[in-house]
């Protein structure tokens, strides 16, 4: 902490030298002044809006070469790359009417281009579209971006799918780091809230070259909140109320900003009863609650800028089994499971003549408890718990960008973690252990006309250690023995975005990604009573090594878009894990086992803005993934083939009320008959929900109103990923829920 605090606090002694100042003037195609256009530096975390004669002013700014985001809704983006070199510098904009859409820089890759210019295609959508979609959590909302899914637990636990890719496949990024909260379990949430995020960001296929193992299937990034405007304060309270579970969700944000300082703090706290079925019954102990806390102080001047961030995520989650008990209390029933995670990170931007170093450090401590049952003592008070893992985890990122010459930019990154996992339990889940990563890699970019090539090589190094234990079952006790592995990979991209004809744009990638096995796969061996099944794992497993090639067309004009992405993804040494059809006690033996497997398909849609409609909106999407194994049998947990089509008006009324929409979704999910041999086919579905909101203006105070119908007519479905299908128990029933936001 101390290491923190004096990085942070590093140019302190240097601000009252000269700071750089930038300066202009934002006008339309009509030479008339834009007021309220975004400027933002993102490598800065720093920005401003524009006045109502159209200028901005931006003050202490580095000497260096960065990038600058020029943002207003119905007007195209610009990213301007600048170089500033003197005290004062003056730059104006004419910013173009975009009626089709407004385009949007990307963060998780490495070069920060627009969603346009990008050569990995990456799907973004914002806090504020998650909230007009009225999702109980935020991986539930998540579920509707096209090739992404989850696996869930009823409404309180989920985990994201990529493309048929789960797990430890899909790596999380939250507060520039790593989210390390034994992603492993499928038992419990990612515990990250809206509230902490501005925009999610998903890459879909491997993305090892620039985070290394576990991004083998792709990566989740969640953009923090962004500061206020400098010299501006700004405070929003938002409520939520959901009418099929009882629930409630309030949270609050406040943000201050001056010159060199920034400030900010949010929480939430959600609150929910078990999810009623659309036959009136509720699901036994699906309750949840959860508090999140999280803050940022920023610096800058003209060499550093800096931001340590804090989250604290403590939630408490049933862990249903069945239709019982039949009340709306919110009080834990057994069993269920008590999570926290404390997380934090600093940021630092070092600028140097031509180029720049950006670091990053992190360290988390997730805690994990679950209380069960007494066999013996079914009414004793249950105060210890008999599943009780620590996780310790610190971590590093270090990258260079090298002075850009003709458009040609590189990379040189440095990235590792240590992570220490302790077992308190009684329940061996998994046994204590160390396991270090270290990463070095390459990556450069080169655009030219309209065309981008991006490409890079990286070695990566996973080293785990484990310690022995014993296992009791039955009056038997038997040892396992501890593990000690290291696996080492390279792992390459290779990336082109061109344009192949007019109003026609290319991607096409090609990418190696690995995953090495984690505990539960290598050293499993008990009842996992989250599953209720008896694991055993597999020490001699090898790493996952995958080889994916994507392509990508988009056809874009001012009132049509078409788009077709798909991929095909050959996965060596696949790990899952299968039954042995043995029993041991009441539990079925299943164990971690590997065989070569292939995933393809794609994700297909179009979105129609007719002119002079330009209110009017039309979205559908297809998406599909067919997962096999080398011996012909199908991959468990691949998400059935879906059809969403969206219909959606937006408008304004009067000046009072802005950004006001009405929309219908309808989603179609098809039959799930390619399944496993211990799975059973999932019959096809179809979900209605309907969503109303508007923006109200009164003076200087804000509030965003939503109300959505989900599910609107009661439709009873189970979820070929849902976790508790092997128990006949359908998903939620029709969810009636409001919001409303408050901003100042």
């Amino acid at each position: 902490m101390k290491l923190y605090i004096s990085i942070l606090f590093i140019g302190l002694s240097l601000f009252a030298q000269a700071q750089n100042k930038l300066s202009g003037k934002i006008t339309n195609t009509q030479n008339e002044p834009l007021f309220g256009v975004e400027v933002y530096l993102e490598e800065l975390q720093k920005g401003t809006s524009t006045n109502e004669e159209g200028t901005y002013v931006l003050t202490n700014l580095p000497s260096n070469f960065f990038k600058l985001t020029v943002a207003f809704i119905g007007y195209e983006t610009q990213i301007t790359a600048l170089n500033l070199q003197q005290q004062e510098t003056e730059i104006n904009f004419t910013l173009k009417e975009a009626i089709f859409k407004m385009d949007e820089i990307i963060i998780s890759t490495p070069f920060n281009k627009l969603q346009s210019e990008n050569v990995i295609k990456v799907d973004k959508i914002s806090v504020q579209q998650l909230q007009n979609k009225g999702a109980i959590t935020l991986i539930d909302g998540i579920n509707t971006i096209a090739g992404v899914s989850q696996v869930s637990t009823g409404t309180g636990i989920g985990k994201p799918v990529i493309r048929g890719l789960r797990g430890n496949r899909v790596l999380v990024y939250a507060q520039n780091i790593r989210l390390e909260n034994q992603q492993f379990g499928d038992e419990h949430g990612l515990g990250v809230d809206e509230s902490s995020i501005e925009s999610i960001e998903v890459i879909k296929g491997p993305a090892s070259l620039l985070y290394g193992s576990d991004a083998l299937g792709g990566v989740l990034y969640f953009t923090p909140t962004k500061f206020a405007e400098t010299n501006s304060f700004k405070l929003n309270v938002n409520q939520k109320y959901f009418s099929n579970t009882l629930g409630t969700s309030t949270s609050f944000g406040a943000k201050q900003s001056y010159n060199l300082f920034k400030f900010l703090v949010n929480g939430t706290y959600n609150s929910q009863s078990d999810y009623k079925l659309p036959n009136k019954n509720r699901v036994t102990n699906s309750r949840f609650n959860e508090t999140i806390f999280n803050t940022a102080i920023g610096f800058n001047n003209k060499f550093v800028t800096s931001t340590l961030r804090f989250n604290f995520n403590a939630t408490n989650v049933g862990i249903p089994e069945e239709i019982g008990v039949q009340n709306t209390n919110k009080s834990m029933l057994l069993p269920y499971q008590k999570l926290s995670n404390k997380m934090l990170s600093l940021k630092n931007s070092f600028f140097l003549k031509n180029s720049k170093l950006v670091t990053v450090f992190g360290y988390t401590l997730n805690d994990r408890k679950e209380f069960e049952e007494d066999n013996e003592e079914i009414n004793a008070l249950i105060t210890e718990p008999a599943l009780n893992l620590k996780l310790k985890t610190f971590s590093y990122d270090a990258k260079w960008y090298l002075p850009s010459i003709n458009k040609f930019e590189t990379i040189i990154g440095v990235q590792g973690l240590t992570q220490q996992n302790k077992n308190l339990g009684e329940e061996l889940l998994i046994p204590s252990a160390n396991t270090n990563d270290f990463g070095v890699f390459i990556t450069a970019n080169n655009s030219w006309k309209n065309n981008t090539l991006q490409g890079g090589i990286r070695f990566d190094t996973r080293t785990i250690q484990s310690e022995q234990f014993t296992v009791s079952d039955n009056l038997e006790t038997h040892t396992v023995e501890g593990v000690a592995k290291t696996y080492k990979n390279i792992t390459a991209s290779l990336g082109l975005k061109t344009q192949l004809f007019k109003n026609i744009i290319s991607r096409f990638n090609i990418a190696s990604g690995f995953r090495a096995p984690n505990l539960a796969e290598l050293t499993s061996n008990g009842i996992h009573n989250g599953t209720n099944r008896y694991e055993i794992g597999n020490p001699n497993l090898n790493s996952e090594q995958n080889f994916q090639s994507d392509i990508s067309l988009e056809y874009t004009t001012e009132h049509f878009e078409i788009f077709a992405n798909g991929f095909y993804n050959s996965i060596n040494n696949y790990i899952f894990i299968s039954p042995t059809g043995e029993l041991e006690g009441n539990n079925f033996v299943y164990e971690y086992i590997q065989e070569n497997a292939n995933l393809y398909g794609g994700e297909f849609g179009i979105h129609l803005h007719p002119h002079p409609l330009d209110w009017l909106h039309f979205n559908s999407n297809y998406e599909f993934v067919i997962g096999k194994q080398n011996n012909g049998s199908y991959l468990p947990l691949i998400p059935a083939n879906k059809l969403t089509n969206t219909l959606r008006t937006e408008f304004d009324i009067n000046n009072n009320f802005k950004n006001s929409f009405v929309l219908v979704s309808i989603e179609n999910t098809f039959n799930q008959t390619k399944i496993s041999e211990f799975e059973t086919n999932t019959p096809g579905y179809t979900i209605v929900n309907f969503g109303v909101g508007t923006t109200v203006k009164l003076s200087s105070i804000k509030f965003d109103i939503n109300i959505n119908l989900n599910n609107a007519f009661n439709k009873s479905y189970i979820s070929h990923l849902s976790r508790l299908k092997v128990d006949d128990i359908e998903n939620i029933g029709r969810n009636f829920v409001t919001s409303i936001k408050f901003s100042l």
